[in-house]
């Protein structure tokens, strides 16, 4: 989208200034459908940082995503992204990852969107 949707930026600040991480979205961008919760930034970032510390391969950049929590923008400004996590990427009736992944996407990528998740087989 070249003009993000006002309502789904608006979905997101919410998100953002509440601290919730419970919002399910399902969000259409090239090449994908992406089903998952919303969660603020920081928190996402937070989360990614932990994942990535407890790898020894991957620690080091850890602190990249620390320094980017301290570093996100006040919430008076209009998020410009979404944070998802306990995200799959829907091929077919699976959901991939099988866990749950986290998805940086920018708002302005989204070409369609429901409030939800939609549903997906494990098998």
């Amino acid at each position: 989208m070249s003009n993000p949707d006002a309502l789904l930026v608006d979905i997101a600040a919410m998100v953002e200034s509440e601290r919730s991480n419970q919002m399910p979205l399902t969000v259409v961008v090239p090449g994908a459908v992406i089903t998952g919760r919303l969660a603020p930034e920081r928190l996402w970032h937070e989360r990614v940082a932990e994942v990535l510390a407890a790898s020894d391969h991957l620690k080091s950049f850890a602190t990249l995503f620390e320094t980017s929590a301290a570093d996100t923008a006040p919430a008076a400004s209009r998020p410009t992204h979404l944070h998802l996590h306990v995200a799959r990427i829907l091929q077919g009736s699976f959901g991939l990852p099988h866990t749950g992944g986290m998805y940086r996407i920018a708002i302005s990528d989204v070409s369609s969107w429901t409030v939800g998740d939609l549903s997906y087989s494990d098998q």
